[in-house]
C-alpha cells in the first residue's frame, strides 16, 4: 500500500510532512531525513527550507527510488544557515560523517599526493601523502603520485632543492650524488648560502604556485642586475635558469593551451558510476583520475555529477575553472561556495568549444573505459566472495574480511599488519599496522597474540567492528593464537580460517586450516581460494613494508641524536671530523675529546652510546 500525499508509513510509523512543512522557516538551511530506527535516510541543502522540503509531499510524481525514501522517514530534522553556500558546506559535512542511505557519496580510499616544500632553516621539496600534519607548504593535490614526481624532477632541475631526509642531511660530510649531477647546491656541507638558498626555495614556491610570469619577470630583472654589477657568473646562471623556465612554458602551451582547469565527465550504467578528472594546473597536463561515487540507486548521471563537485572541492582546492561534461544543477551555489573557500573567482561550465571541448572528449572516452574495468572487477570479485561463502558453509557472502600478518627480518622491527576487504574490494581507509614489542625476537606465536589482542580489544571496548571472516597468515599454531584471543574476549561469530602455503609455496597449494581441525585445499583454480590469496597477499605487502619502514628509521636515525648535550653544531663537527659515523664509531675516547667542544664526560658518553656500554661503569676501558 502506497503512502498518501505528505504522510510516510514505516513499521507503523506516520510522519506527516505537511505538518511538518508548515513549521518551517523559508531561510536557507540543510534537512536530514531520518528513519525509524535513526538511520540518516538523506541529507539535502535548501534554498528556501519551506519550499524544498514540501516539494517531497506534494502530489507531483516522484522517482521510484524516492518515493522508496520518502516512505521510510519516521522523523526530519532541519538546521538554518546564513547563506546557500554555508548549506552547501554543511551538507557536505553532514555526508562524509553520517553517510545517509540514499545520498550520492563519494568514495576513495586513496589519499592525495602533494608537494610538500617543508618549513626547515634548509627546507626540503618531497612527495607526501596522508594528513598534512609536517609543518610547510603542500602544494596541489595532484590527480596521481606519477605526476608529483615529474614537478620534483623539474624543480629539481630548475631550482636545485635538496630531497634528502632530515636524518641523511644532518650527518653528511661531503656532497652527495645529487650535488655531483647539478641538481643540489648541496647546503648540508655548506656550499651555499642560506639567503640563496631561501632565494630558490621561494621562486620554487612561485613556479609551483603558478605565477610563472611574475617569476620570469623576477629572474631576468636579477640578470641584468647581475650584468649591470659585472657578476658575469650569477648573470649566465640566471640567464639559464630563465631559459629553462620559458622553454618548459613553451612545451607546456603546446600541450595544454590552459593555465588551471579541471575537466569532469560522469559515465554510468545502471547505478554504477565512474567519474573521471582530467586536471591542469600552469598549463602543464597533470593526468587523469578515476572515481567510482556510491550512488545508493541513483542512475542520474547529472545528480552523481553534482554530488561529487559539491563533496570533491568541499575537501581540495578549486581551480580557476571547472569544465563538465553535462549541466547539473545548482552551478551559481557551487561557483559562490567554491569562491568563497578559495579566496578567488571559480567557473563551472558545460558548453564548451575548442581544446576544452576535446578534453571533454577525452575524458568521457575515458571514463566509459575506466567503468567497464571497474564493473568486470566487480562482478568478478562477487564471483569470489560466492564460492568463499560455499567453501566455508557461510549462510551469506563475507561483508568483511581481515588478515594477518607478520614481517620481521631475524626478529628485528617486528610488524603486524591487519587490511580489510568489503563486498567491493580493499578498504585502505581501514588498514592498521602494529608496532610489536616486549616479545621475544623472532616469536611469531606471541607477536601474532598481541596484534590481535589490541585489534579485538578494541573492538569489545569501542566500536564493536568484527569481521565476518578472519583470516590468519600462517599455520595451526598461528589459527590457536587467534582462536585464544577470541575465545578470551568473548568474541563469537568470526570464522576464523588460517591459510598455510604449501610445501614448494606455490600459489594455489595453500591449505586452508579452520578451527574445527578440517583442511581444505580448494585448488588454484578455486575462486574463493583466489580471494583468500588475494586478501593473504594484500596483508603480506602491508606488513612488509611497514616492516621495512620501521627497520629504515631505526638504521638511519644517528644515535649521536639521543646523547644529552649533542646538538646540530656538535654533531655535524663529530661527523665531520671522523669523516662520518662509521668514523667516530671507530675512534677512541682521547681522539673524541680531541674534537672542538667536547669535554672528556661528553667523549665518555658518546663512546658508551656508541659501543652499547654504561658510561658510569667501570672497566669498560672508558677512563
Amino acid at each position: 500500500m502506497t503512502a498518501p500525499a505528505g504522510r510516510a508509513r514505516k513499521a507503523g510509523v506516520v510522519f506527516d510532512g505537511k505538518a511538518f512543512v508548515a513549521g518551517l522557516s523559508t531561510a536557507p538551511g540543510v534537512y536530514r531525513m531520518l528513519a525509524e530506527d535513526g538511520a540518516v535516510l538523506y541529507v539535502g541543502k535548501a534554498a528556501d527550507l519551506r519550499k524544498r522540503v514540501a516539494s517531497y509531499f506534494n502530489a507531483t510524481p516522484k522517482a521510484a527510488r524516492t518515493m522508496a525514501m520518502i516512505a521510510q522517514i519516521a522523523r526530519m530534522e532541519v538546521t538554518v544557515t546564513r547563506t546557500e553556500a554555508e548549506a552547501l558546506l554543511l551538507e557536505n559535512q553532514l555526508i562524509k560523517s553520517l553517510k545517509p542511505r540514499y545520498n550520492v557519496s563519494l568514495r576513495d580510499d586513496k589519499s592525495y599526493p602533494y608537494v610538500l616544500v617543508t618549513k626547515d632553516d634548509w627546507p626540503r621539496i618531497a612527495v607526501h601523502r596522508g594528513p598534512r600534519n609536517v609543518p610547510g607548504r603542500y602544494f596541489g593535490p595532484y590527480p596521481g603520485v606519477t605526476a608529483v614526481r615529474e614537478t620534483l624532477n623539474l624543480m629539481q632541475k630548475l631550482f636545485k632543492l635538496r630531497n634528502c631526509e632530515d636524518s641523511v642531511f644532518r650527518n653528511r660530510s661531503r656532497p652527495c650524488l645529487q650535488h655531483q649531477i647539478g641538481r643540489c647546491t648541496a647546503p648540508c656541507v655548506g656550499l651555499v648560502s642560506e639567503r640563496d638558498y631561501a632565494d630558490a626555495v621561494r621562486r620554487a614556491s612561485m613556479f609551483l604556485d603558478g605565477r610563472s610570469d611574475a617569476l620570469n619577470d623576477e629572474v631576468a630583472r636579477d640578470m641584468e642586475a647581475a650584468a649591470a654589477r659585472l657578476d658575469f657568473e650569477e648573470a649566465a646562471r640566471l640567464r639559464d635558469l630563465l631559459g629553462n623556465i620559458r622553454g618548459m612554458q613553451a612545451r607546456q602551451y603546446v600541450d595544454g593551451r590552459v593555465a588551471e582547469l579541471d575537466v569532469l565527465a560522469c559515465a554510468m550504467r545502471g547505478t554504477h558510476a565512474c567519474v573521471l578528472l582530467l586536471s591542469f594546473r600552469d598549463g602543464r597536463n597533470l593526468g587523469t583520475r578515476a572515481f567510482h561515487p556510491r550512488t545508493n540507486g541513483s542512475d542520474d548521471p547529472a545528480e552523481v555529477l553534482a554530488a561529487f563537485v559539491s563533496q570533491h572541492y568541499a575537501e581540495q582546492p578549486a581551480p580557476r575553472e571547472i569544465v563538465l561534461d553535462r549541466a547539473i544543477e545548482d552551478v551559481a551555489l557551487l561557483e559562490q561556495a567554491l569562491g568563497e573557500s578559495g579566496g578567488r573567482r571559480v567557473q563551472i561550465k558545460t558548453s564548451v568549444r575548442g581544446d576544452r571541448a576535446r578534453y571533454v572528449d577525452l575524458a568521457r572516452r575515458n571514463a566509459e573505459i575506466a567503468l567497464a574495468s571497474e564493473m568486470g572487477s566487480q562482478a568478478a570479485q562477487q564471483a569470489r566472495a560466492e564460492s568463499l561463502r560455499e567453501m566455508l558453509g557461510l549462510a551469506e557472502p563475507a561483508q568483511r574480511i581481515e588478515c594477518f600478518d607478520i614481517s620481521h627480518t631475524m626478529g628485528e622491527a617486528t610488524v603486524a599488519s591487519c587490511v580489510v576487504f568489503d563486498a567491493q574490494g580493499a578498504v585502505r581507509g581501514q588498514y592498521r599496522r602494529y608496532n610489536i614489542n616486549g616479545v621475544e625476537p623472532g616469536d611469531d606465536y606471541a607477536a601474532m597474540h598481541q596484534a590481535l589482542t589490541r585489534r579485538f580489544k578494541r573492538a569489545v571496548e569501542s566500536d564493536g567492528v568484527v569481521p565476518d571472516v578472519l583470516l590468519i597468515d600462517g599455520g595451526a599454531g598461528q589459527v590457536a593464537q587467534a582462536r585464544d584471543v577470541l575465545q578470551t574476549l568473548g568474541i563469537t561469530g568470526v570464522c576464523l580460517v588460517g591459510v598455510a602455503k604449501g610445501e614448494a609455496r606455490k600459489p594455489g597449494d595453500e591449505t586452508l586450516l579452520l578451527p574445527d581441525g578440517r583442511e581444505l585445499k580448494p585448488g588454484a583454480s578455486s575462486p574463493g581460494l583466489q580471494l583468500v590469496q588475494q586478501v593473504r597477499d594484500e596483508a603480506h605487502r602491508f606488513a612488509i613494508t611497514g616492516h621495512r619502514g620501521r627497520r629504515q628509521k631505526a638504521r638511519s636515525t644517528s644515535r649521536l641524536e639521543d646523547i644529552p648535550g649533542i646538538g646540530p653544531r656538535r654533531r655535524a663537527s663529530l661527523l665531520k671530523h671522523f669523516g662520518g659515523l662509521g668514523g667516530l664509531k671507530g675512534a677512541g675516547v682521547e681522539e673524541i675529546a680531541q674534537v672542538e667542544g667536547v669535554n672528556a664526560a661528553l667523549a665518555r658518553r658518546i663512546y658508551a652510546t656508541l659501543h652499547g656500554l654504561d658510561a658510569g661503569a667501570p672497566g669498560q676501558g672508558l677512563d
